[in-house]
């Protein structure tokens, strides 16, 4: 497999949730809040919603909640051009999951509901239904592997991108609420680490993985691409034998939520668009700025014309 080759293709397909996020205006803490603000969310298909936006091809493999929340999240997915063809809506008590969140970075508070989550109903039939020849690649975040029977089909799902020689890109996203125990994230994550081609996770999930740097380091072997966020200090990206140092573009943060699906869409994107690793990195940053500086999470991600304008007008990265 030709990893570069296959990201450049530009079509992939992501796994993982949807969910809606309500948000306040800015600067608005919660129970000051007389109105919110609704938008689509969920790690996955933020990721695909920017992958589209910035030109790429997207589709979502996934369920949502046989109701109006669902619908609400099967509408916005395909207004941003992900394809829903592989989401299944589920009946019962299994509800998308949602954010609630205050659009401030000094004090912000985030609550998630994840209980009876509806993404975690996709199951291995849902992974059989994809046609893996139509995708040049499979993305997943680590929130899939939480529960079942959405883990096992995740790992099938991985399996069957292996043998249609698809590379696997894997976001560790470790949220701590979403699994009955540190322990077992630990070890499911690493296992999911070890199966991929593309790691990418910021300093506190490498560390939980392991030891931060040096579990990224010793991650990145065999032809694999593993990018260790560090916040506002920059990132380090292995690839080859090479690190990586990349800065960060300094903006005014409006909120902290968004920003590490807006850099994997900038990344992805960027390397199909021909720019050489580092430049990907930084456009890839330039997106997650971006996004923190404007509400919401998927609405805020940036359009190919908005990020040019960017990077035109904003000073060059920064380390902290």
């Amino acid at each position: 497999m030709d990893l570069w080759a296959a990201i450049k293709r530009n079509r992939h397909l992501v796994v993982g949730r949807a969910g809606i996020d309500l948000f306040t205006d800015p600067g608005v803490a919660l129970e000051d809040a007389q109105t919110v603000n609704l938008g689509l969310g969920g790690s996955a298909a933020n990721i695909a919603a920017g992958i589209c936006k910035l030109g790429g091809k997207a589709s979502l493999l996934t369920c949502v909640s046989d109701d109006g929340i669902g619908s609400y999240c099967l509408d916005q997915l395909v207004g941003y051009g992900v394809g829903a063809e592989y989401v299944r809506a589920v009946a019962g008590e299994n509800r998308n999951s949602l954010a609630l969140y205050e659009s401030r970075v000094e004090g912000h508070r985030s609550v998630i509901y994840r209980n009876g989550a509806a993404d975690f109903q996709m199951d291995q039939s849902d992974v059989q239904r994809v046609d893996f020849d139509r995708f040049s690649g499979l993305i997943t975040a680590g929130t899939v592997f939480a529960a079942e029977p959405s883990r096992s089909a995740a790992f099938h799902a991985m399996e069957r991108a292996h043998q249609a020689g698809l590379p696997v890109i894997f976001d560790i996203d470790y949220r701590p609420y979403s699994w009955p125990s540190a322990e077992m994230a630990s070890r499911v994550l690493s296992r999911a680490a070890e199966q991929s081609d593309v790691i990418v996770g910021n300093d506190e999930e490498f560390a939980f993985l392991g030891d931060g740097l040096s579990s990224a380091r010793g991650l990145a072997r065999n032809e694999r691409l593993v990018v260790y966020k560090m916040g506002p200090k920059g990132a380090v990206t292995f690839w080859q034998g090479e690190e990586i140092r990349t800065g960060i573009y300094a903006v005014e943060a409006m909120k902290p939520t968004g920003a590490g699906d807006s850099f994997l869409a900038g990344l992805l994107t960027s390397i199909a668009d021909g720019h050489a690793l580092k430049s990907a990195i930084l456009r890839g940053s330039a997106c997650a700025s971006i996004t923190v500086s404007r509400p919401g999470c998927a609405p805020a991600m940036p359009t190919p014309q908005e990020l040019a304008a960017f990077l035109s007008t904003h000073p060059g990265p920064q380390t902290g």
